[in-house]
């Protein structure tokens, strides 16, 4: 066999290669986006507190979460009446007044007071727990004194009567038990190492696929689809989340508000997957079209430099006759 007959196997060879290595980790950076868009929503979108009080401040507006605040409310103003006012006839009669002050008070600024303020000391709280490695087996808990003095205070600004005979008491009303502090503790590690490799690890990936494809601009075409299939992915799982989430709750009647709840903890969640979505799409998109349209573009332009209009030769001046 001549060189001439094994130098055409010689380039596909190398071609090949590159192209499988080039596919492997196109296809790792594709399946490294998703979760690492995960994780960093996880990781820094709910360990922010001023984020997490922003997000949860519009929810003490929402119908369903005020009216499961107000039935919370008027449940233990009934319960700390007393037994006789907590069960029996006189819940019967005295217990829709009570429901109807709460439902009252969940429409006054000083109830947006104690809900912001309420958000923040139990995100605080579980912050604080779940970052200290040495509070091994304590449950978690928060003091009720501070919001209650702000309720207080915002009363008080309000003129309502009796504001200020409003006792103020230190306790410790638990938010998580221990057995869940722990196992929280350990997945909160693992999401904040993931929320800073894995997108790295995808960034890092993406570029040796690209660089050592064959067919660079095919490269980037499949990354970026496989980018947009991510997005979709992960739109689906929120979605999917949302519906499991809901559907173990014991109670239908808190279904409602636990939607809104969820709704306005994976907004910035779902705004990066549509994001991924339209981004990889456009990409893809361009290059496609680039691809497509560029060898034209570049035929015309070979086209019009060839054509270069040629100068008439310069007529020799005619000799005169001797």
């Amino acid at each position: 066999m001549s060189e001439r007959d094994r130098a055409p196997v010689a380039v596909k060879a190398p071609r090949r290669s590159r192209n499988v290595l080039s596919a492997v980790l196109l296809t790792l950076a594709c399946l490294l986006v998703p979760f690492g868009a995960l994780a960093s929503w996880a990781a820094h979108g709910l360990t922010d507190t001023g984020r997490w009080v922003r997000t949860m401040a519009p929810l003490a507006a929402d119908p369903d979460v005020r009216g499961v605040v107000a039935d919370a409310v008027g449940d233990g103003v009934l319960r700390e009446a007393g037994p006789a006012a907590g069960t029996g006839p006189l819940r019967g009669e005295i217990g829709p007044f009570v429901h109807d002050a709460a439902r009252s008070f969940t429409r006054t600024e000083a109830y947006r007071t104690a809900w912001d303020a309420a958000n923040r000391a139990v995100h605080d709280a579980v912050l604080r727990a779940l970052r200290d490695d040495g509070a091994h087996g304590a449950p978690v808990t928060v003091d009720p004194a501070p919001v209650i003095a702000r309720v207080k205070q915002q009363l008080s600004d309000d003129h309502v009567p009796f504001a200020h005979r409003i006792p103020v008491t230190h306790t410790r009303i638990p938010v998580l038990p221990a057995e869940d502090v722990d196992r929280l503790r350990k997945g909160y590690h693992v999401l904040d190492t993931a929320a800073f490799w894995l997108p790295l690890t995808a960034a890092v990936l993406a570029v040796a696929g690209i660089t050592v494809a064959a067919c660079r601009r095919r490269a980037v075409t499949a990354l970026a689809l496989g980018t947009a299939l991510g997005g979709a992915l992960l739109v689906l799982a929120v979605a999917v989340g949302r519906r499991l989430t809901l559907a173990d709750l014991p109670d239908a009647l808190h279904r409602p508000a636990a939607g809104a709840v969820y709704d306005a903890l994976t907004a910035t969640l779902r705004t990066v997957s549509w994001l991924l979505c339209v981004l990889g799409l456009a990409v893809a998109a361009g290059t496609w079209l680039t691809g497509r349209y560029r060898p034209r573009l570049a035929a015309r332009r070979h086209a019009r430099g060839s054509a270069v209009p040629v100068a008439d030769p310069v007529p020799e001046p005619t000799r005169a006759r001797a």
